[in-house]
């Protein structure tokens, strides 16, 4: 290890605490648009939904595509509830 070594480390190790300081002050909404941080929830058909649940019934059991979908459920619902916040 050289002399240089240990000070370029120490400055590395300064610009990453640095930056991580910084980026954890942006408490605000980086959106400027001024719509909200409310994603937008997409309405589907019923007969979409349909379709899409006689699909869901075809996929193996434990499939990942069925636990991704579980999850973007969620997520609506999430995004449901943020919208009717901000109204």
């Amino acid at each position: 290890m050289t002399r240089n070594d240990g000070c370029s480390r120490r400055r590395r190790v300064a610009l990453v605490l640095a930056t991580i300081w910084l980026s954890g002050c942006a408490t605000g909404a980086s959106d400027l648009t001024g719509l909200g941080v409310c994603p937008p929830v997409v309405e589907y058909s019923r007969e979409f939904q349909a379709q899409a649940a006689e699909e869901l019934t075809l996929l193996p059991e434990g499939s990942a595509i069925a636990e991704m979908l579980a999850d973007y459920a969620v997520m609506r619902e999430q995004a449901r509830v943020c919208s009717s916040r901000r109204q």
